[in-house]
């Protein structure tokens, strides 16, 4: 065409045609060329060559050049009147070209016996390659969908495993489509999506096309793609030396063989019939000009056109009496045909449609011109920006329209204001919706990491102090201690991308965080109750168990990329942590490993103490116990530990800090999966875990003993009373026995269950305090109260008043040694006498026999729980426990307290190192 003084070419597709002026507008300046579309119009005023589409081309021009692209559109069921129109009637005054498939050779021969063929064949070669998935697309691939919801979903999923793709439709604007397409030619995607849009002549860098499908809506129905049409669109691939391939994806089943192989020589049946519709239109009248529309031809090498949108428009805008009435006349008939012929560009349906060219209609036919108030409106309504793709595709459609209106020449007064206004906002619509689309069909930071990578240069990674990590500007994930965490919103092939680029990057931050962490105190480093080591907030290693209890190894959490030689650094500094952690809190125990003096069963003892984190049960060495001579405790006592009677430790290691080292070392030596945390400090009773591992309580500073469990410490301090008592004949608790425990009366006794005693329960009359008198009497023992509730710390309740839960309060009243006739005396109302009030109490005897299985029948006991244990009434006063008892006589079928057997022998407490000197005086007597 540019051979040529002039000359104009018409185009299938709008995005075709404004790629094709900007080719030409290029070469030869923008003064002459000329762009004419449905929606766009740009006419210099000496324009020679004339771009359009083929339904906007002009008539009657005289151009020494004319051109029509895609010929074979002449049998397109929607458009193809159109085509062969400009087949049958459009010349240029020295050149016709007709550019298509080789499927028109019949037909122009037939309707154009003059025309001459010319065959151009493919430089390269198109190969298929049968079915692949989406997500093993290679790169510079196209997809193609046909329906807006199909490219979509293929866009999103591509998003998702490759990075992102450029989305290219025919309702896009060419604003929107020449910034997709830009994106995708200069490699920030590496995938198109597309609809067969791009089948029509758009040349773009693909080296392979996959279809989703093989069948399309046509406007009616559902049909399936002819080979021909597959081939257009497949053709897309591989342009000029540079052989492409196609195949299909997603849903599509593989192409037969003998589809595949038509595509691959470009073999297709010959088109018989093209689409016709007549050109010479009457307008006398309405139903003149439907009649010459629906015109039969009369060749048989054409087809009538069914029925396109513009006369079904007709025939709906002719059946309103309002518009019938107007269209009268030749002009006013033709008016109404050039309104019918406004494509629906917003899709909205016939009568919506129709009620817009109504109105259109009205407006022309009775004021010659549209209102400029009213287009301002309706272009003022979709001048908006906001929203989602939807709702900035609805708006761009709804301008089209307008656009149009816009480029009809005389059907507004400012011609130019109103093209200029519609473009305006057209190209804000499609900016926004071409930033729609890449943010939700793009991963900028995925396809920038992408690009880098098979660049193969250095990636510049930077770590501020919260630990984001960004590559090259790209947020890719958080470095938790030696560990990268990618971004969480990466999946799939996008999450590998990210990851592989952080990593890479990474690798100099992993040494300066290294260097800092081996320069760190001891106090920016601690352990967990599960054996991870923490490095201020985050995770760097964890201990496993070693040769040695006192002795765990480091497994350290550090990235392979980071090298042997970070992950050897860290390891050393998390081995010297431990080492110095164990050295301070196991300073006695260790020093009683170390003592070299120590021999024999001693020695022997003390690696007793050693594996047993210094707290042994006296149980389980009773006889290595029962084997040390007072020379030998002493020893041992030197370095802190205590021979108690129910175990032998080191208070010193009964502290929080040491008590939850030695829980976790010893859960790692037992090699449990879920370690048991240490109780809360400060507590003397914890609740009894039920499930808890064997050997816990111990580990943990504790004595299970009923439903609570005592601290050893404190259970040693109740031994020490336990043993002035007399627990043959039976004692009660003191409140020195409940202040130590910080236990009710009810806890107590259940604790004093668990640790082998018998508790029996009884009631009795409660001796209340007498009221102060002028001559007061001699005061009774008052009787001991049992505490409110459970203390942490026995010193707290040892010398303050507690109130067992339940215990009511003694009120003043008379006292008990009063006559009975007293109060009648009394110048007061004369009142009934009240019920004494009762006390409960809980008398403890030694229950080892009935722990083994040798204690009395429980139908051979007898226990009156409403008396007290002799079974005789009170008379207000009662012993201390454990002092001296009164004669009490035997009940029938019960027991005695007093009875109490002769001892062979004084025993003499082994730990007391006084009576053990006694003992050795009287040997020595």
């Amino acid at each position: 065409m540019l051979g040529h003084r002039t000359g104009m070419i018409g185009l299938p597709l709008r995005l075709l045609a404004r790629e094709v002026y900007d080719r030409i507008v290029g070469a030869r300046g923008p003064s002459v060329v000329a762009l004419v579309t449905g929606e766009e119009r740009i006419v210099p005023p000496r324009a020679q060559y004339w771009v359009c589409t083929v339904e906007a081309m002009p008539e009657g021009m005289g151009c020494d050049f004319l051109a029509v692209d895609e010929i074979q559109l002449c049998a397109d069921p929607e458009r193809g009147h159109v085509f062969t129109d400009r087949l049958l009637r459009a010349r240029g005054t020295h050149e016709t070209l007709f550019m298509g498939s080789d499927t028109m050779r019949g037909p122009i021969a037939a309707l154009v016996p003059e025309a001459r063929f010319m065959r151009r064949e493919r430089m390269s070669q198109l190969v298929y390659t049968g079915a692949r998935k989406i997500s093993r697309m290679p790169a510079r691939s196209a997809i193609v969908g046909f329906s807006v919801e199909n490219v979509y979903a293929i866009a999103e999923l591509i998003r998702r495993q490759k990075g992102g793709a450029a989305v290219v439709m025919g309702a896009l604007s060419p604003r929107t489509r020449n910034a997709q397409v830009a994106m995708y030619q200069a490699g920030e995607v590496d995938h198109l999506v597309a609809t067969d849009a791009i089948g029509m002549g758009l040349n773009l860098d693909i080296d392979h096309v996959a279809f989703s499908g093989l069948s399309k809506f046509d406007g009616r129905r559902m049909r399936p793609l002819m080979p021909n049409e597959l081939a257009q669109i497949a053709g897309r691939a591989g342009r000029g030396m540079s052989n492409g391939t196609f195949g299909v994806t997603g849903e599509a089943r593989p192409l037969d063989d003998g589809v595949a192989q038509a595509i691959m020589e470009h073999r297709f049946t010959p088109l018989q019939r093209l689409n016709w519709r007549n050109a010479a239109l009457r307008f006398g009248s309405v139903d003149a000009l439907i009649a010459s529309l629906e015109t039969a031809p009369g060749e048989e090498t054409l087809i009538r056109a069914r029925e396109a949108d513009d006369l079904r428009a007709l025939k709906t805008l002719v059946q309103q009496d309002r518009v019938r009435d107007r269209a009268i006349d030749g002009p006013s008939v033709r008016l109404l045909w050039d309104v019918c012929r406004v494509p629906d560009f917003r899709g909205l349906g016939a009568g919506d449609h129709a009620a817009l060219l109504e109105r259109l209609y009205d407006h022309l036919h009775d004021r010659g011109e549209v209102p400029d108030d009213w287009l301002a409106r309706q272009i003022r309504r979709i001048d908006r920006t906001d929203g989602d793709i939807d709702a900035l595709s609805r708006r761009l459609a709804f301008i089209r329209t307008w656009t149009y209106v816009a480029q009809r020449r005389g059907w507004t007064r400012d011609e130019t204001h109103w093209r200029g206004e519609t473009r305006a906002v057209e190209d804000r619509l499609s900016d926004a919706l071409h930033a729609a689309l890449t943010q939700r069909f793009v991963d900028r930071r995925t396809s920038v990491l992408l690009r880098r990578l098979k660049q193969k240069e250095a990636l510049l990674a930077e770590v501020n102090d919260q630990g984001d990590v960004t590559v090259e500007g790209q947020f890719v994930g958080r470095l938790e201690g030696f560990r990268f965490s990618a971004d969480k919103s990466a999946d799939g092939a996008e999450a590998k991308a990210v990851k592989s680029a952080a990593l890479q990057a990474l690798a100099p931050q992993f040494h300066l965080r290294a260097d800092r962490f081996y320069n760190a105190p001891d106090t920016e480093i601690d352990f967990t109750d599960q054996g991870g080591l923490m490095w201020g907030e985050h995770a760097v290693g964890k201990l496993s168990p070693g040769q040695e209890p006192l002795k765990p190894r480091i497994e350290v959490f550090v990235d392979d990329v980071a090298g042997a030689e970070v992950a050897q650094k860290v390891e050393r500094r998390l081995q010297h942590f431990i080492d110095r952690k164990v050295a301070a809190l196991f300073e006695p125990l260790l020093n009683l490993q170390r003592d070299e003096t120590l021999q024999g069963a001693v020695r022997g003892f003390a690696y007793r103490m050693v594996e047993g984190f210094g707290i042994l049960p006296r149980s389980q060495v009773a006889d290595e116990v029962k084997a040390l001579d007072q020379e030998a405790r002493g020893a041992l006592r030197k370095h802190g530990l205590r021979f108690g009677q129910f175990t032998v430790f080191m208070p010193a290691l009964l502290k929080p800090a040491p008590t939850r080292l030695r829980l976790l070392l010893w859960s790692l030596a037992e090699g449990l999966q879920d370690f048991p945390e240490s109780p809360p400090p400060g507590l003397v009773t914890v609740p009894a875990i039920k499930d808890a591992p064997a050997g816990y309580f111990a580990m943990s500073g504790y004595r299970a003993a009923g439903e609570r469990a005592i601290r050893i410490d404190m259970l040693e301090r109740l031994a020490d009373l336990l043993r002035a008592e007399d627990s043959r004949a039976g004692f009660e608790a003191n409140p020195d026995m409940l202040s130590i425990t910080g236990m009710t009366l009810d806890q107590f006794a259940d604790l004093m269950q668990g640790l082998g005693y018998k508790a029996e329960r009884g009631e009795r009359d409660k001796v209340k305090a007498p009221q102060p008198a002028a001559d007061p009497a001699p005061e009774t023992p008052a009787e001991a109260e049992t505490p409110a509730e459970t203390v942490a710390s026995p010193e707290m309740a040892a010398d303050a008043p507690v109130v067992a839960p339940g215990d009511p309060v003694a009120e003043p009243e008379a006292a008990p040694d009063e006559p009975a006739g007293a109060a009648a005396d009394a110048p007061t109302e004369a009142t009934e006498p009240t019920e004494p009030e009762r006390e409960v109490f809980y008398a403890f005897t030694w229950g080892r026999a009935r722990q083994q299985g040798r204690g009395p029948r429980r139908d051979q006991r007898q226990v009156d729980k409403g008396k007290p244990r002799d079974g005789k009434p009170r008379d207000g006063k009662r012993g201390k426990p454990g002092g001296r008892k009164p004669d009490r006589p035997q009940p029938k079928g019960g027991k005695t307290y007093s009875a109490k057997p002769p001892r062979k022998q004084d025993v003499i407490d082994p730990d007391n190192p006084f009576a053990a000197a006694l003992m050795g005086l009287k040997d020595g007597k």
